[in-house]
């Protein structure tokens, strides 16, 4: 009976899944079996309890970011499934992040790259992508998803309207009676995440530069000055590549490096009132405001001596020339809103909330009175803090920037 069971619910899948594709609906569009299931994963609320997606912190109207304005406005970190508890960082894009590099020494550059999370410890070298490791992170995190295990994960999927999806991409139903069942499919669930996050409903390629690059669209004489300026005294491109690849692939306006920009405190953080909330007895931040976010170095820390003997480098030293570094962001959909007013939040502590801030601090960032660095320590002065742009060379900056946002419409 139970055989047969499965059987119906296989092909129950199959016909609901032909004519979602077939009605070309919402759900399925173009999407493959395995970017759908990862499409239901990422926006079920999966967690303990039954209040958080991915998608809560990653929403697609803002470019698979942040989505609350009052947060954006303020803290900018977002609320875990258990609503006291906040975690650190503001919520980086998922859009484009499949396209990281597994993170790794450049040896010639003497720089680490890719990897995700602001941190990069998402390094991919479990799953072999750092998407798909990212992705089983939060689930079991307590200031996340808080999900007590990887079998309740599991569980909850089991219990789902699309559990038919599973038996189709992965060939066979979703297990957890064993360790090795729960280990392989809780595996499979970051790589599922993954797919969906690779599919052309995230990284879509379909900015207003897209088509300028296509020759589809022009630019404004404003938007053009940006570029130029954005690739020229700007510096911007140094670390945002905004020149296609060597085989015409469209550019991802990131480098997957580390930098300390010199980025000042967001004094409005929840995690600085962290030490008053306990997890197993235990504050979730010990330091409380006191607490300094250390970046790459942070988790450099956490490694082992033989990682960087085997690179011939020094951990101690290596960790410290690393304090305060954070991933450079890609700027696609940097300015991606619901509404012309809708407030978003920048860099890895969501300090600023306007990207002409953000640009006003890379161009004055030393020559006039802001905040202190939050880390003083491996601040970038090469590319940013006196560009001696004037206001309306940062407001052409700005505006070419807003060309990056998905979802252009081309008008016939």
């Amino acid at each position: 009976m139970t055989c047969r069971k499965n059987r119906l619910m296989l092909v129950l899948g199959l016909i609901v899944l032909g004519m979602a594709v077939f009605t070309g609906s919402l759900l399925a569009e173009t999407l493959t079996p395995a970017e759908l299931l990862g499409k239901f994963l990422f926006f079920d609320k999966i967690s303990s309890p039954d209040s958080m997606s991915c998608a809560a912190c990653h929403a697609p109207s803002v470019g698979f970011t942040g989505p609350i304005p009052g947060i954006n406005k303020h803290g900018a970190v977002y609320r875990g499934a258990v609503p006291q508890r906040f975690g650190n960082r503001k919520p980086p894009s998922a859009a484009y992040a499949t396209l990281s590099p597994l993170f790794h020494y450049d040896l010639e550059e003497g720089l680490f790259v890719g990897g995700n999370f602001w941190d990069g410890r998402a390094t991919g070298s479990h799953l072999g992508n750092p998407a798909a490791d990212q992705a089983l992170g939060p689930f079991l995190n307590p200031v996340e998803q808080n999900n007590p295990s990887k079998q309740a994960v599991l569980e909850q999927i089991a219990g789902s309207r699309y559990v038919y999806l599973w038996e189709i991409v992965w060939g066979e139903p979703i297990r957890f009676e064993t360790q090795d069942d729960i280990e392989l499919n809780y595996d499979r669930v970051g790589l599922t995440i993954a797919e969906y996050e690779d599919s052309h409903e995230v990284n879509q390629f379909s900015s207003k530069y897209d088509f300028f690059l296509q020759g589809k669209v022009k630019l404004t004489k404003q938007e053009t000055w940006g570029l130029e300026l954005f690739n020229g005294i700007g510096l911007c491109s140094l670390c945002h590549i905004s020149e296609p690849g060597p085989n015409g692939e469209p550019p991802l306006f990131t480098d997957f490096t580390f930098d300390n920009l010199g980025t000042p405190k967001n004094p409005d953080n929840p995690f600085y009132d962290m030490d008053q909330i306990l997890i197993d007895g235990q504050p979730i931040n010990p330091e409380g405001a006191n607490w300094i976010d250390l970046g790459l170095g942070g988790f450099l820390a956490t490694l082992d001596e033989s990682y960087f003997t085997g690179l011939g480098l020094d951990k101690e030293e290596t960790v410290y020339s690393n304090y305060g570094k954070h991933k450079v962001p890609t700027l696609r959909n940097v300015d991606k809103r619901p509404g012309k007013n809708f407030p978003k939040a920048f860099l890895h502590n969501g300090v600023f909330k306007s990207l002409e801030e953000v640009v006003h601090f890379y161009n004055t960032r030393d020559v006039e009175n802001w905040p202190p660095p939050e880390v003083a320590e491996n601040v970038n002065t090469d590319e940013l803090g006196n560009l001696g742009l004037t206001a309306e060379e940062e407001a052409a900056i700005v505006a070419f920037m807003k060309t990056l946002s998905d979802g252009y419409i081309l008008k016939k």
